[in-house]
């Protein structure tokens, strides 16, 4: 693609927390976001969802032909609807992420949507950066520079997105480039929605806290929070990243919880997670604008303000489709990788150095 060429692309991702795929079309030159296009969004069935979550923590090596085919299939139903766009960004469905040990596995070959698409296709975002000596993740921060700038914000900020995991992002817009040394810090805080939806699918088979109306009618048990804060990735310096069962340790601490204290308590846990990974940044941010899922559970943003130092808002008040960020970083990314630009840097994923993932498979 010509370096200065301004793309239609859609970017697809399906997040941790197992709900669907979320597909975005966005126009881009790759530094800047010029427009934003069409967006849909593909719900699991129950049926497919306990397959994915069947697959969790497995890799490559394991028998997981038919969660992938799974993944493969459900996106290309989704992406088959963006006729117009050029070029597509898939991230895959993440079974197992070990960045120090094993590696990442997200399961979905991105030959096959470009054979079915008839469109190239960049696609295995994160194994470069591992291999380098990164921590594969987060992958969003060059993409949440690129919504600073559109913004036109003048000081530090920070966006927050809560799916499985949640992930927050420092930026200082003031700097011109997001691989810049001081544009960016970027880390995962701690487990956001996945501990809650877990329990919820448990024990009521039902897939979120609608609402967050389970956690506003409990109570949260502090001694339960006092020992997770306890874990010694808290103690880590980031840039830092998570599995989405990294804190199996809290599901089994709330066990013996009521329902509707349990929920409260893992709602609390996702929130006090943020507050403690908001000390690391470089400077306070004007406000953090949140993401994902969990800014629809008005009781885990109400704890959130509760516990933050710092204004905290559903990134709508900066104009932005917080359902459909992370479909749109992939897309965003997808360009960057299509011209060779970096994706990650030592302050998104402790990387050594500003370098590009991504591979890109073309129809036949």
């Amino acid at each position: 693609m010509l370096k200065d060429q301004v793309v239609r692309v859609v970017g697809a991702m399906s997040g941790t927390s197992l709900d669907g795929v979320d597909a975005a079309e966005i126009m881009t030159d790759g530094r800047e976001v010029l427009e934003f296009g069409e967006s849909a969004f593909r719900p699991y069935t129950e049926a497919q969802g306990a397959v994915l979550r069947g697959a969790l923590g497995k890799w490559p090596e394991d028998d997981v032909t038919q969660a992938a085919e799974l993944v493969e299939t459900v996106h290309a139903q989704v992406l088959s609807g963006f006729r117009d766009a050029e070029l597509v960004g898939f991230h895959g469905q993440t079974f197992a992420h070990d960045p120090k040990g094993r590696g990442t596995h997200q399961a979905g070959d991105g030959a096959v949507l470009a054979a079915v698409l008839n469109k190239p296709v960049v696609w295995d975002f994160r194994s470069a950066d591992v291999q380098m000596g990164g921590e594969g993740a987060p992958l969003a921060p060059f993409y949440h520079f690129a919504l600073a700038k559109k913004m036109k914000a003048d000081a530090p900020i920070a966006i927050l997105n809560l799916g499985g995991v949640g992930n927050l992002t420092w930026i200082d817009p003031r700097l011109p480039l997001p691989e810049s040394e001081g544009a960016l810090l970027a880390f995962d805080t701690g487990p956001a929605n996945a501990p809650i939806n877990d329990v919820m699918q448990s024990r009521f088979a039902r897939p979120f806290d609608q609402d967050g109306a389970l956690a506003a009618a409990g109570t949260v048990d502090h001694s339960v929070i006092e020992t997770f804060m306890k874990h010694p990735f808290f103690y880590r310096m980031p840039p830092k990243s998570l599995d989405r069962d990294a804190f199996v340790g809290l599901s089994t601490a709330v066990a013996e919880l009521a329902d509707e204290d349990a929920v409260a308590t893992l709602t609390m846990a996702c929130a006090v997670s943020v507050a403690q990974g908001a000390k690391a940044c470089p400077s306070t941010p004007e406000r953090i604008l949140v993401t994902g899922g969990g800014r629809r559970n008005p009781t885990l943003m109400k704890m959130l303000a509760s516990v933050c130092d710092v204004p905290v808002a559903a990134i709508e008040d900066a104009g932005f489709d917080g359902d459909m960020l992370e479909a749109q970083a992939f897309a965003y990314l997808a360009v960057r990788v299509a011209k060779g630009l970096p994706t990650s840097a030592p302050a998104t994923t402790g990387v050594g150095a500003a370098i590009g993932g991504g591979t890109i498979s073309r129809p036949g």
